[in-house]
């Protein structure tokens, strides 16, 4: 489904986030890329949703190379991803609802089906009781599955997750690892960056470790 091959990535500057990277991931698996910060785990997330581009080898996602993506054709292959990001990047200006509708209403989904299915996801990360909170008034924890329930209101098929649990004290972070964990076992294929490597700790989670930019395993 996800394939590397002899991928590096470099910055201007002449900074090097990946050197030679090369692993496949297959359709359901949930796997863990674990590094000190700075190691290529962000790099490596964006390079699968193809908001970067390797600036050697090559990045199949089932059969697609991402570097020969059309501009035209880049926003329909990224909604095969959900992706939550360090940052959240959640609309303070927009309620918790109207947060999680946004991608479907860019999708052209029809409004009740819309509402529906937003609910459904905030359902889903136990958030539907504060559809119309704003995300100032939420803890750290809940603006985090917020960002997750917008990642996977349409209903992609892989989700990535970039240092989701890493500003959450454990009772937050071990939260938000089960609902990846039943993501995972409706068949959603996972791929999370952590810093801690206590983090991949029940279940079938595959650990790819990278140091300085290289595979270590």
């Amino acid at each position: 489904m996800i394939s590397f091959s002899g991928v590096s990535k470099s910055y201007p500057g002449g900074f090097e986030a990946l050197r030679g990277v090369s692993f496949s991931i297959a359709a359901g698996e949930f796997v863990c890329l674990s590094g000190h910060s700075g190691a290529g785990k962000s790099t490596l997330i964006k390079l699968v949703a193809a908001l970067e581009l390797p600036t050697r080898g090559t990045v199949l996602v089932n059969g697609q190379n991402t570097a020969a993506l059309r501009p035209r054709s880049a926003p329909y292959y990224r909604r095969n991803f959900g992706v939550v990001f360090q940052d959240h990047k959640l609309l303070f200006d927009r309620n918790v609802l109207e947060n999680v509708l946004l991608p479907l209403r860019i999708a052209g989904v029809e409004a009740k089906e819309a509402a529906k299915r937003a609910r459904a996801a905030l359902d889903k990360v136990g958030l539907l009781t504060k559809e119309k909170a704003f995300p100032v008034t939420l803890s750290g924890g809940e603006q985090q599955r917020l960002a997750i329930a917008r990642a996977v209101v349409h209903r992609p098929p892989v989700l990535l997750a970039d240092e989701p649990t890493g500003s959450l004290d454990a009772a937050y972070s071990d939260a938000i690892l089960d609902i990846f964990r039943a993501f995972h076992q409706v068949g959603m294929t996972i791929i999370m960056a952590t810093h801690d490597e206590s983090i991949p700790r029940g279940g079938p989670v595959r650990v790819l470790r990278l140091r300085q930019g290289t595979l270590m395993s």
